[in-house]
């Protein structure tokens, strides 16, 4: 039976799903102006995860410094992170997804493959029905996606890169030489800017000329691994299946993949501070702890890496966890290979009553536990994302401080 993969790919996912809200509210749309999502503009602090067509006509880039982006364009709007938004988006477009294709892969927060082989008698046309889908979730949710179509999932995934956005790409493998074999061989999918440069160096200049250069001297020039899967991945070959993800062990989790690689500590760790941010909120909303921490991380290649650390007492504290994430990734990445997605995980749950309660409490703790009821309380009643916290603790301290002689203000006044 012939394959037929569609790769669905939310358009400047954050920036978007933050617009929709917006527009719903009858707010402007953040996304016909110069805007970004990330960082604090009056500190100037943080990176640029996603960023408007607008905004990226003034040079702004992904990963870059917010202070750097306001420089290119002091009038730039600039909305903070919010993953629990992100994470209710995510689920609404996929949802979607799963009422026309028999199985369907969350690839990262903003992207899926779905397997649509052997619907040939329910959608005879493959195009059609992609603008089908594509169509409901833009009228329902209010963001675009690009639709990818292709024999493989290589194919699918290179087709939804096409021009953006609101649009359905197909490139079968008849059309490789027509549609990919021209682009420059930066773009194909898992070459990375290294890689990318020892092929210009070997004059291999596009994907055309990746695809027909001989396998063994491929493999002379960037190894033999990588060199066997962009050898395969220029000629559109790709047997990976479709997989439905296996039902999640009980616990939380979120993972991000932003538009550009992250390719810096500082960078990383300000994704897992908002990572972090999000899971804990959670959970203390839900009166639980974890007594496991987990760091995932997949490069530009498909690789994906996750270690794990056991706990001896189960944690909701914030800065706990993110201080648990920097060691965990620190052991996970090699410093240099460009990075697609990011994920925190907490698991082995135990709920809040039951956790096992010291004889000896940690003041350190009690005040920090306090800081993050604060920041929970904040968001909850103007919502979320109000304040984020930073990464220094003194900082921290002081706006729970700040906090709590408002509350207790308040009670007197009542």
């Amino acid at each position: 039976m012939a394959r037929l993969i569609f790769h669905i790919d939310v358009n400047s996912a954050f920036l978007s799903w933050e617009a929709a809200r917006r527009v719903s509210l009858g707010e402007e749309d953040i996304r016909l102006i110069p805007s970004a999502i990330g960082g604090d503009r009056d500190k100037r602090t943080g990176v640029i995860l996603a960023k408007s067509i607008p905004a990226k006509k003034y040079g702004i880039k992904t990963g870059e410094p917010v202070a750097m982006a306001l420089r290119k364009c002091p009038d730039l709007f600039l909305a903070r992170p919010d993953f629990r938004l992100y994470e209710e988006s995510s689920k609404a477009f996929m949802d979607i997804c799963r009422e026309y294709a028999p199985v369907v892969e969350k690839y990262s927060i903003d992207e899926c493959f779905l397997d649509m082989s052997g619907t040939h008698k329910i959608y005879p046309d493959p195009v059609a029905i992609a603008y089908t889908i594509k169509d409901k979730i833009r009228n329902t949710l209010g963001f675009t996606v690009n639709v990818g179509i292709g024999d493989c999932k290589i194919l699918a995934k290179m087709a939804s890169d096409f021009e953006k956005p609101d649009k359905v790409h197909t490139l079968y493998r008849h059309e490789i030489p027509q549609k990919m074999w021209p682009l420059p061989v930066r773009e194909l999918f898992s070459v990375g800017a290294s890689t990318a440069e020892k092929l210009e160096k070997a004059r291999i200049r596009t994907i055309g000329d990746l695809a027909n250069t001989p396998l063994d001297r491929v493999q002379r020039i960037v190894g033999i691994k990588t060199g066997k899967q962009i050898h395969d991945y220029a000629n559109g070959i790709d047997d990976s299946p479709v997989l439905s993800a296996p039902e999640e062990a009980k616990g939380y989790s979120i993972s991000t993949t932003l538009e550009e690689d992250v390719v810096t500590t500082e960078q990383a760790h300000k994704v897992l501070l908002a990572l972090t941010d999000s899971v804990t909120a959670r959970m203390r909303a839900d009166n639980v702890k974890a007594f496991c921490v987990a760091v995932s991380i997949r490069s530009n290649d498909f690789k994906t890496k996750s270690h794990q650390k056991k706990l001896m007492d189960p944690t909701d504290i914030s800065t706990e966890v993110y201080k648990l994430t920097k060691q965990l990734f620190a052991e996970l990445w090699d410093g240099y290979t460009p990075l697609r997605l990011i994920g925190v995980a907490l698991t082995d749950l135990t709920k809040e009553e039951t956790a096992q309660m010291s004889l000896f409490p940690d003041e350190k703790k009690e005040r920090s536990r306090k800081l993050d009821k604060a920041y929970d309380a904040i968001n909850k009643k103007f919502g979320a994302a109000t304040i984020q916290r930073g990464s220094n603790l003194q900082s921290d301290l002081r706006v729970g401080k700040k906090y709590q002689a408002q509350m207790e203000q308040k009670k007197k006044s009542e």
